[in-house]
Formats: C-alpha cells, structure tokens, sequence
C-alpha cells in the first residue's frame, strides 16, 4: 500500500503570544449600545475585546517604538493626503494641482475615488477612495515623487499611466501594513495578506455586566442658596471586570515576504511583541482608569502552526483565586496539547508578576519582557538567513 502521507513543513517560523491580564472595573470596548462586548463561550457569557479593538491599540502603540517612516496611514481622505505631501516636496506646485495629480495616480492604480460626502458648491473638497486605504508612508512618499514628475511631463495622465504608480503602490510596505494587511476593492492585486492574526480577548471566566450610576454637581448653581441640591445630570454606564486571555500569531515567513528584509521583519515582530503585551483599547479609559499590564505572556516561536490555547478555558473558572486557576490550567492545557499534537515550540519565554502564575515556569524560560523581546527577535532574524 502506498504511503500517501505528507509530512508536515517543519522549516515555518510562527510565533504565538498568550496572555493572562486581570483587568478592574471598564468598559475596554463597548458595542453599539454602550454595553462592554461579551460573548457566549462554554455556554457562558464572557467579557470581550474584539480583536479590531487590541489591533488598533497595538497600532497606536507603535508609534513610540517605530519610526514614522516604518508605518503607514489608513484613510479615505488619500487625495488631501497624496497632495500635501506632493506640495511639501514641490512647493511651486499649488494645493489644486497637487490634488488633481493626486487623482490622476490613484486613477493610474485602479484605485476608484468619489466625491467627499462633505464637500459643498461652497466649501469643495478633494475626492476620497470608497474604503479605507492602508498605506506606508513609503508609498505616499515615492508616488508623490511619480506626481512631481508627471507635473513636468507634457501629459500628466499618460506619464502616470507609464510611471506603474500600482508598482509603487505594492513595494515598500510599512510594518504594520505587512503585519495587518490590506484589502483593496478596486484593485486586488494590491492586496497584502496579514502576517498577523489577533483573537478577540475573552475571560476565563463566566461575567455578570453591572450598571454605575453617577450624577454630575452643576458647580455654579450648587453655589446659589436659592437653587435646589439636585444634580445637574444623571446617567448610568456599563462594565465589568475580568481576568482576559488573550492571543495573537505572527507568521514570520510571510511577514517577511511582506516586507523583503529580515531586519526589518525582526524590528516588526519586536516592536509588535512589546506593543501588543503593554496596549490597551481607550474606551472609557478616563471613567475607570483600568489601564493594567498582563499578568504573564507567554511567547513561543512554533515550526509546524499557530496554537489558540483558549480551550483551556472552555470550561469556565469559577470561584476565587480565578488568576492562579488560569495559569495553571493554561500551563496544563498547552502541555498536554504539545504533547499530543507534536506542536512542541522551539523556544518559548514567560514573562510574569507574582506568584499566581507561576505554573507557566514550567513552558520555557522566564525573563523581563525586555529580555524576552531582544531573544525573540534575535532568533527571528537568524531563522530567516539571508534576505527574503
């Protein structure tokens, strides 16, 4: 009988993050209803925190870790953003043509644009794509310089039409585009895959949503005797509070391809280790102050494929010490899934505080995050080799 077993790719570079991070009274992220997002797991309710949510976080949080020229902007408003800085980098030419030139290149690309839904007869506004356009500041920069040149040629459109704006458009992609992706309607073969997929953050455990009610003093009449001592506004808002699990995988060969550089895709998977362990959503950040950092992250660099430890979960914990009871079921879970699904990490570190989590010691080595982000970026680039 033939053996028809393929055996798996074990030359992959897949880093997994898990995190155990208690979290007080908030409202991270709340739906369309002002209620924190929840959902139904283990056939009961549990906290959530959408994965948009952590990711747009994470992308903030980038900022003080990256440079600007390593990042990209998403937006719809790309002729206003295409123009600026065509007249920043030729000041001759006026805002009116830098926009028209801008519409001539995103045309040139394949890239639809329609009227601004605030534009008006007496305040007109430059066109904007149909959907959020994701990109680097390296691309605006170099088809910026196309739309100067083109401003020189004898036809603008046709010099565009020659100058391959979609090339420019599909190199030179920031970190965080390679890392989230990007999707574009008009032209898919501009789309990047997402190196990085992000879980949406759930508690360990089963959560009840409660109801803070406030009322607000209205200083000046609480200072006339005349005025009677009710307050000036009342109101209520929801939240909950809950020990999360959370979870994110990078693909590192594709994060490479992405960007075409090993050093670059190591500043990428640094830079979004520490960002995404120490970021937070804002929602209601100034009404709870609920700004905490994980209790312990546990990072793993895998050869065969990503591993979602939430089923560790899936019977939620119940009664107190609810942190203690995570790690050590999570500790367990990863355990006996490694064992029996040859899914054994390469290397793996634990960054933890205090002792509720100390069962995850037994995963890999434990180290300061600082420690844990320079190894893993160290065995990042050295996996990779040469240049993609």
């Amino acid at each position: 009988m033939t053996d028809t077993t393929k055996e798996i790719d074990m030359t992959r570079t897949i880093v997994d993050f898990n995190i155990l991070q208690t979290v007080p009274p908030s409202n991270l992220n709340r739906d369309d209803t002002g209620s924190p997002k929840s959902a139904v797991y283990g056939g009961v309710r549990r906290a959530r925190v959408s994965s948009q949510a952590w990711k747009r976080a994470t992308r903030v949080a980038f900022a003080d870790l990256l440079d600007d020229s390593e990042l990209g902007l998403r937006t719809k408003r790309v002729v206003e953003l295409l123009g600026d800085r065509i007249v920043a980098k030729a000041p001759q030419i006026t805002i009116e043509r830098a926009q028209e030139l801008a519409g001539l290149a995103f045309g040139a690309a394949g890239i639809k644009l329609a009227a601004s839904g605030k534009s008006t007869q007496e305040n007109p506004l430059p066109g904007e794509s149909r959907y959020l356009l994701f990109l680097s500041d390296l691309q605006i920069d170099h088809v910026a310089e196309l739309c100067v040149a083109a401003d020189a040629a004898d036809d603008p459109k046709v010099s565009l039409k020659s100058a391959d704006v979609k090339n420019a458009l599909d190199t030179r992609h920031s970190i965080d585009l390679a890392l989230f992706g990007r999707m574009v309607a008009d032209a898919s073969d501009l789309n990047v895959d997402a190196a990085c997929q992000v879980a949406h953050a759930l508690s360990v455990h089963a959560v009840d949503t409660e109801f803070d009610y406030f009322t607000a003093v209205d200083d000046h009449k609480a200072a006339d005797d005349a005025e009677d001592a009710g307050a000036g506004m009342i109101g209520t808002v929801e939240f909950n509070s809950s020990t999360l699990y959370r979870y994110a995988t990078i693909d590192v060969d594709l994060l490479a391809k992405n960007l075409g550089d090993r050093v670059a895709s190591r500043r990428a998977v640094e830079a979004f280790a520490r960002a995404f362990a120490l970021s937070m959503p804002s929602g209601k950040q100034n009404t709870f102050a609920n700004r905490t950092v994980p209790d312990a992250v546990v990072i793993s660099i895998r050869e065969s494929q990503p591993v979602n430890l939430v089923g560790a979960f899936e019977e939620a914990v119940v009664g107190d010490q609810r942190l203690q009871r995570a790690g050590d079921r999570l500790a367990a879970h990863a355990r006996e899934i490694d064992e029996n699904f040859g899914t054994t990490p390469v290397a793996t570190w634990i960054v933890r505080s205090g002792e509720a989590t100390e069962a995850l010691d037994a995963l890999g080595d434990r180290v300061s995050l600082t420690e844990a982000v320079e190894a893993l970026g160290a065995a990042v680039e050295e996996r990779l080799g040469t240049d993609a």
